[in-house]
């Protein structure tokens, strides 16, 4: 189902529809080969520790450290590891039981951290106003509108007054036209559409789900939207990807919408990764002992 690009990323191979809430806990339970732990999906930046510290970091510095974090969908713990020294309270949620058995295994030695199982969208079990960041990266993504909308009416609750949240989720509905298109060239054409730099994987994202449709639900739940930073995969034109940040009215951090459309994302996972022989905690003689 999943296969490697060029670029060292991993993508589905086909165009599937929209995974519900049951076929993705399936999928993250029983289907996915985590041969890796989730760090596969960072070898295009030259491993995890170079996609953290050039990639991530940089978009939620001004955030961390934090009293109390959430993260959403933690997988197999690829950001948690270096969340967990950025909170003196860290709360895990994901609707696999696969990836919380894990991670709870992994981190057992941490005692700032609590895992839970929800249903794909609760987060009933997080204390209101309790948290000061929420995190969710490379994992909403595969989520539906709905869930999305859920999440953000539970977060306006879960917030701190100047808490923010960080959402990594789809934009593919900005280009349903096009994606409905694509659909009608056979697979032998597909090649041809690659070569040119068009974009024909759909990656498992939702066509109902923008960056616009991020701010009204937003909006619906009493948040701001304070920024979003769209942008796509493999030297595809087509952004179908939004990173968006969202806080209370009264916050401290409230602003003006700032929008960027980052087309040069894939740009930067190249110099990423040429700079890991380098400089990746990884690359010296010192990290295998």
């Amino acid at each position: 189902m999943w296969a490697l690009a060029g670029t060292g990323t991993y993508y589905l191979e086909i165009n599937c529809a929209m995974p519900s809430v049951d076929e993705n806990k399936q999928w993250w339970n029983d289907g996915y080969v985590w041969k890796q732990g989730g760090d596969e999906w960072s070898r295009a930046w030259g491993g995890v520790d170079m996609q953290w510290h050039a990639a991530v970091l940089p978009r939620i510095h001004s955030f961390v450290p934090a009293g109390r974090i959430l993260e959403i969908a933690p997988g197999f713990g690829r950001w948690t590891q270096y969340l967990t020294g950025l909170c003196d309270h860290l709360i895990a949620v994901d609707l696999s039981e696969n990836a919380i058995e894990h991670c709870r295994q992994r981190f057992a030695g941490d005692t700032n951290i609590d895992f839970f199982v929800n249903d794909g969208s609760s987060l009933e079990m997080v204390p209101d106003a309790s948290i000061d960041f929420v995190f969710s990266f490379d994992s909403l993504v595969h989520a539906s509108a709905d869930v999305l909308r859920a999440y953000l009416l539970q977060i306006a609750r879960k917030l701190t007054r100047d808490g923010v949240a960080f959402l990594h989720h789809s934009n593919l509905g900005e280009y349903t036209r096009y994606f409905s298109a694509v659909e009608k060239i056979p697979p032998r054409g597909q090649p041809l559409l690659k070569k040119v730099g068009l974009e024909y994987r759909t990656h498992w994202r939702d066509p109902g789900m923008t960056a616009g449709r991020l701010r009204e639900f937003a909006q619906e739940a009493g948040l701001i939207c304070i920024s979003q930073e769209l942008f796509g995969w493999g030297g595809s034109r087509r952004l179908i990807d939004a990173i968006s940040m969202v806080t209370l009215p009264e916050s401290k951090w409230t602003r003006p919408l700032r929008l960027l459309r980052n087309e040069d994302f894939v740009r930067d996972i190249s110099v990423i990764a040429r700079l890991a022989p380098l400089y990746s905690a990884d690359s010296f003689p010192a990290s295998a002992e």
